[in-house]
């Protein structure tokens, strides 16, 4: 084990140190990380499936009606998912030249600033997907049904994707809310304020 992730007896209310990489800050992160990690293989059926039907095309001009939204369903449904992943595991984009050249008072606001904009963001996307989702799975007249492709398999898939991505929403706005909540909770101790301030005087 290395250093930086050694117990370190830190009292409630001391900065959390960073956990190591790709295992997420909170129980939910944690949770993100192993059911990614899962469906992270997905990726190689989607390859082996578009392999299949490229041989089915070109080489026996016998396309199938159903490799190429499923595909697209698949890759669609990973690529939002990957968000909550990219947040749970700190991978999201990032100013470091600022962001490292601060003490970790300053980062620490600086993450709270992030996890209010984000849920401010998250708030308003919660808005319009739930509308989005209520629409594809239930007809104007009130009645239960599923939007289709409209293609001649016409699955359900556009309808199944705009849950998933209420779904993910709200993980999202949740993920938001708890990052905030723990770095609201926890200060820098003086020990890591004045060895920051050491630092930059080398």
């Amino acid at each position: 084990m290395s250093a930086e992730h050694e117990p370190t007896g830190q009292a409630p209310g001391d900065l959390v140190p960073e956990p190591p990489e790709d295992v997420g800050f909170t129980p939910l992160d944690r949770a993100i990380v192993w059911l990614g990690k899962k469906l992270s293989l997905v990726f190689a059926l989607i390859a082996v499936v578009s392999l299949y039907e490229i041989v089915r095309r070109y080489l026996f001009n016998s396309p199938t009606l159903w490799v190429h939204e499923t595909v697209t369903f698949a890759g669609a449904t990973l690529f939002v998912l990957g968000g909550l992943y990219a947040l749970a595991t700190d991978k999201h984009v990032r100013i470091v030249l600022v962001y490292d050249s601060v003490s970790p008072a300053v980062q620490r606001w600086l993450r709270v600033v992030h996890h209010l904009l984000g849920l401010l963001f998250s708030s308003l996307l919660l808005y319009a997907s739930w509308f989005m989702a209520q629409s594809a799975v239930v007809a104007p007249w009130g009645g239960w049904r599923l939007e289709t492709s409209g293609s001649a398999w016409n699955p359900p898939f556009p309808a199944l994707l705009k849950v998933v991505i209420f779904v993910a929403v709200v993980i999202l706005t949740l993920q938001f809310l708890l990052h905030l909540i723990r770095d609201l909770r926890n200060k820098p101790t003086p020990n890591q304020v004045s060895d920051d301030k050491g630092e930059r005087n080398v």
